[in-house]
């Protein structure tokens, strides 16, 4: 099937009906920021991790909101937590402190 001149492959199609979200809502109780995020990739562009490893907080909370959560972790374990990325946010978003408040909520559940 072909949408948009797109062909959409089974094995990466991702129901979101079925991803559980209840931590990354549980994230977004915690941190609002979580949600004002526009994606414009600025935190990409300055952090000096994204250049080796590809990390950056759009594509952690991206692959957080589609249950892709190994994935995100991957990425967060190349963060060196130097705030570049919160210094260039047009929101203002703390991204410095959305990673350690990620990494505290997942860590708390993956200890129960």
């Amino acid at each position: 099937m072909s949408i948009f001149g797109f062909k959409i492959s089974p094995s990466s199609a991702i129901n979101l009906d079925k991803i559980d979200r209840s931590r990354f809502d549980k994230l977004c109780s915690i941190e609002p920021d979580a949600f004002r995020c526009m994606a414009c990739g600025s935190c990409s562009a300055t952090c000096p991790a994204a250049e080796f490893s590809g990390m950056s907080v759009r594509k952690v909370l991206h692959c957080l909101q589609r249950g892709k959560e190994e994935e995100a972790f991957r990425m967060m374990s190349n963060c060196m937590l130097c705030g570049k990325c919160t210094m260039v946010c047009p929101r203002g978003i703390n991204t410095r402190h959305l990673i350690l408040s990620i990494c505290r909520i997942y860590d708390k559940e993956e200890k129960k």
